[in-house]
């Protein structure tokens, strides 16, 4: 996506984030295949801060904002962050923000006030806006949402080789074990769901303390995680997704001192590009800004 050119209207912008990002991300319906064949590349943004994540392991609340705010002018071109979010967020919207509540690395608090802090700029209400994860079919909010932000943590993952934005909207189906077999990999089926078809305007994948490596099912150990002290930023989920995970291999590469294949691979990733539809994972097709903290980038 280019620099906004002098006079182009808000809806202008908005058509043009949409066809950038595959349709069907910001709002716009699906793309055709055709379409989808010749679109622009994703662009995707990586911004990092050294201090985000303090010597105790907590989060610099402050940081995180910042970062945020930066990873947006970035990604949309726009003089500030509030300009952003009325980009993609009207003030009649009903907003979720889909999150994520695994125990040992959810999505931060910090980073959802800073979300939730974005869409009430663009002048939407506090009672418009929820906030979900495992509850979201039973959130009145989220059964009747116009726009959804969608944000978590990157990290490895038993059933689909990593714990994706792709995959964080598995509880949006009833039965989530259908979406397991073949490592998971129709995941981008989820994005075609009625109650998200459509609807997702940004997408934040959260690289601050992301996990690299696990042990079976739920298997958590924090030696296996470390402050990278990043966030990934598009409305391309797929793309972000495949930046993410060129950094999960990349640090896996470096702790272990060989190229040790996730278990089971991380496929529906690429799949949610080259089957569904859904957006780019080929890096000769995403357009990535890195942003701050350049030392070990990992990419």
């Amino acid at each position: 996506m280019t620099h906004l050119t002098e006079g182009l209207s808000r809806r202008d912008f908005v058509k043009g984030v949409g066809c950038a990002a595959v349709g069907g991300t910001i709002g716009l319906p699906l793309l055709t295949r055709e379409a989808r064949a010749t679109q622009a590349t994703s662009r995707v943004v990586l911004i990092r801060h050294e201090r985000v994540v303090t010597a105790r392991g907590g989060l610099n609340a402050t940081l995180v904002q910042q970062m945020l705010d930066e990873a947006l002018v970035a990604l949309f071109g726009l003089e500030s962050p509030s300009e952003c979010w009325k980009a993609i967020i009207q003030p009649d919207d009903i907003v979720g923000i889909k999150t994520n509540v695994w125990a040992y690395l959810p999505t931060p608090r910090e980073v959802e006030r800073a979300i939730q802090r974005g869409v009430r700029d663009a002048e939407v209400p506090a009672t418009n806006i929820g906030i979900g994860d495992r509850n979201v079919l039973r959130q009145r909010i989220f059964r009747r949402t116009t726009a959804l932000i969608n944000s978590r943590p990157m990290r490895t993952h038993a059933w689909s080789g990593v714990g994706s934005l792709i995959k964080n909207y598995i509880m949006f189906v009833n039965r989530p074990p259908d979406y397991h077999p073949d490592a998971c990999a129709d995941l981008a089926k989820l994005w075609q769901l009625p109650i998200v078809r459509g609807k997702t305007r940004l997408n934040v994948l959260v690289m601050l303390t992301p996990q690299f490596h696990n042990i079976g099912p739920h298997h958590f150990d924090r030696r296996y995680t470390w402050p990278y002290g990043g966030l990934i930023v598009s409305t391309d989920p797929v793309a972000a997704d495949a930046v993410g995970l060129r950094i999960i291999q990349q640090k896996r590469r470096l702790a272990f001192g060989e190229d040790r294949p996730l278990q089971p691979r991380a496929h529906h990733i690429a799949l949610a590009d080259t089957v569904h539809h859904l957006g780019n994972a080929d890096t000769s097709r995403i357009d990535l800004v890195r942003l701050g903290w350049e030392d070990d980038i990992l990419i």
